[in-house]
């Protein structure tokens, strides 16, 4: 629950940054007093100190409420009273963190990283860095965001937890790709298998496919092949005639020897007549 409620706690160790009456900036955590660090703004453009520090009193009375819309507009007004407000940026920044507008949050803690000169807000601001890259499980962009925030404030407890989450996390993270990785290899040499398989089944079957064309070609070219079978049964038939034309002549030569006999008889009875 503790590692939770760090990562989902936008501010942290640095919360909503507000403005008191007399124009010092005091963070919401625990810190010593402090005067607004402001970059010198265009002579052309006059600033509103006072609409500035209403606006941001607005805004964290919102924000703290978790009216997170209506605190960021307060935000961007204290901006427009003083474009150049390092604590209306970096609370707009966390009003935009709190509506998961990761990019616009991101944008504006990048202001603050690459102008301000005052190093706990800048560490601050690495830190909430960390947790948007944490919450895109850009793990090993928030580790290098977690860090940068330690160089600058060291004795940052939290920002050192966050940081060991991030880095088992990221191992966690890369263990996962490299079994998808061989999972994915193991199912195309499955299928690579599987491929060849079938296709040496088709190479199979249209190569004997291919010899009964061309046996059958063979058969079709030289009939002759054929014709022992053929003659073999032409010359059965043959004998069996042959041996029933044999036996009818020698039942007509019994016939004819039979009347001669006959004959003979009769004439020898007429003579004895």
């Amino acid at each position: 629950m503790k590692a939770i409620n760090y990562i989902l706690c936008l501010i942290l160790a640095s919360g909503a940054w507000t403005a008191s009456a007399q124009g010092q900036a005091v963070p919401a955590a625990p810190a010593a007093n402090e005067a607004p660090a402001k970059v010198v703004p265009p002579k052309e453009k006059k600033i509103d100190q006072k609409s500035e520090r209403n606006s941001i009193r607005k805004g964290n009375d919102l924000f703290n409420d978790k009216k997170y819309t209506e605190a960021e507009i307060e935000y961007r007004k204290a901006l427009e009273a003083n474009p150049s407000s390092e604590i209306a940026t970096y609370n707009l920044g966390a009003a935009l963190y709190k509506q998961q507008k990761w990019n616009d949050s991101r944008n504006e803690y990048k202001k603050i990283v690459q102008a301000s000169s005052d190093t706990l807000r800048t560490a601050h601001a690495w830190h909430n860095l960390g947790n948007i890259s944490f919450q895109e499980k850009n793990y090993a962009q928030s580790i290098e965001e977690y860090k940068n925030a330690l160089r600058r404030n060291p004795k940052d407890n939290e920002t050192r937890y966050n940081l060991r989450l991030a880095q088992l996390l990221l191992k966690k993270q890369q263990q996962d790709q490299n079994q998808d990785k061989n999972k994915d290899q193991q199912d195309q040499n499955k299928d690579q298998q599987k491929d060849q398989k079938q296709q040496n089944q088709d190479q199979n079957k249209n190569q004997n496919k291919q010899n009964q064309d061309q046996k059958d070609n063979q058969q079709q070219n030289n009939p002759q092949q054929q014709q022992p079978q053929q003659s073999q049964m032409s010359r059965e038939n043959a004998q069996q005639i042959l041996d029933a034309i044999q036996q009818d002549e020698r039942d007509t030569q019994e016939k004819v020897q039979r009347a001669l006999m006959q004959q003979q008889k009769r004439k020898k009875t007429d003579k004895e007549w």
